[in-house]
């Protein structure tokens, strides 16, 4: 089994799977305007992978580019039989790696026995773990503190270190809490002396509240973390990645575009790279701006060659990048009314 686990830097950097937004056009947006180390898929039904009429549903979620590489696949159910298939199968498509859910709240989830409703069911759990890896990649595990109270999370995350997987993630809150209340950034000391005694080649990486980059270069020094996970940050700003530090390439370019499928490269300077300018400047504006622009060429570029994508969806990402200027309000609500990719560039051009 290769591990690319063990070849990241540290602390390493991940974007979270999130439904209906990590799709391959937005994990290449935000690969444009600061890498991440790590991107996953978003969340795969391994029901649906197993089933011959259901799997078609799956190709558009598991669609991903050479130049996403360490790609892993998100997957969520509760049937080993169907893990240890869709594993197999996932090896065969190139991915780098395997992550099971274990802490998605989604009521409609939780209802099929799968992702937080696995938390405190051990012997389901260990099954799934052991089916996952029959497909040879190395497999990780993705969970929340408890379900209901934190005094769960010693228990369960022992248990789970002691499955011999390669990284665990944790969303440093319980199911019921959701993301209503702030992290428990005061468990992860504990956490990690916790790995450090059952399971110490096992990677932690932690979930929840995580702003960008410099604040979780911050928490993986104070705490001694291997990596940190950014979700919801990158909503408020998709630049959450970029390095920006001065001489550096940033690894990545927000006004890159698209050639061969992906964001070519350009010639940069240090003043070129992403960069956080005061809210309501024109140099934001414009940095944003161009980031839509992507979106749109990947979004009509990927659209026939992966999986045909309706235009109504592509909506709920015009806040990611329509905001923080003068206007915007205004330009957002304007794109709201648009019907095809040509629309929303007339306007914001």
């Amino acid at each position: 089994m290769q591990n690319f686990w063990q070849d990241l830097p540290r602390p390493f950097f991940a974007l979270a799977p999130m439904e209906a937004v990590t799709d391959v056009v937005f994990r290449h947006v935000v690969a444009a305007a600061g890498k991440p180390d790590i991107f996953f898929t978003e969340f795969t039904n391994a029901a649906s992978y197993f089933s011959e009429k259901g799997i078609e549903s799956t190709r558009g979620r598991l669609a991903f580019t050479a130049d996403e590489q360490p790609m892993v696949a998100q997957i969520w159910g509760n049937n080993p039989e169907h893990f240890a298939f869709m594993a197999k199968g996932l090896a065969t498509q190139g991915f780098a790696g395997i992550d099971i859910n274990t802490g998605c709240p989604d009521k409609s989830v939780i209802k099929q026995g799968s992702g937080s409703a696995l938390i405190g069911d051990y012997e389901l759990t260990a099954k799934l773990i052991a089916a996952a890896k029959e497909g040879g990649l190395p497999v990780s595990v993705k969970t929340r503190l408890g379900k209901f109270k934190i005094d769960e999370y010693r228990e369960w995350l022992k248990f789970l270190l002691e499955q011999d997987i390669v990284n665990l993630t944790i969303h440093l809150r319980t199911r019921k809490e959701m993301s209503k209340v702030p992290a428990h950034y005061e468990l992860i000391t504990d956490i990690v002396k916790l790995r450090d005694e059952v399971a110490p080649q096992t990677l932690i990486t932690i979930n929840g509240d995580i702003k960008d980059r410099k604040h979780g270069e911050k928490l993986a020094q104070q705490y001694g973390v291997d990596g940190i996970m950014i979700g919801r940050g990158i909503f408020s700003n998709p630049f959450a990645f970029a390095k920006n530090e001065p001489g550096s390439d940033c690894s990545g370019q927000a006004s890159r575009r698209v050639s061969n499928g992906a964001p070519a490269p350009v010639e940069t300077r240090a003043a070129d790279c992403p960069s956080q300018p005061d809210p309501g400047s024109v140099d934001k504006r414009q940095e944003l701006l161009k980031l839509l622009n992507l979106h749109l060429d990947l979004f009509d570029k990927y659209s026939p060659e992966l999986e045909p994508r309706r235009f109504d969806p592509l909506k709920r990402f015009f806040k990611i990048y329509v905001r923080d200027f003068a206007g915007a309000s205004e330009l957002r609500e304007r794109l709201m009314h648009t019907k095809s990719t040509d629309e929303v560039r007339q306007l914001i051009n």
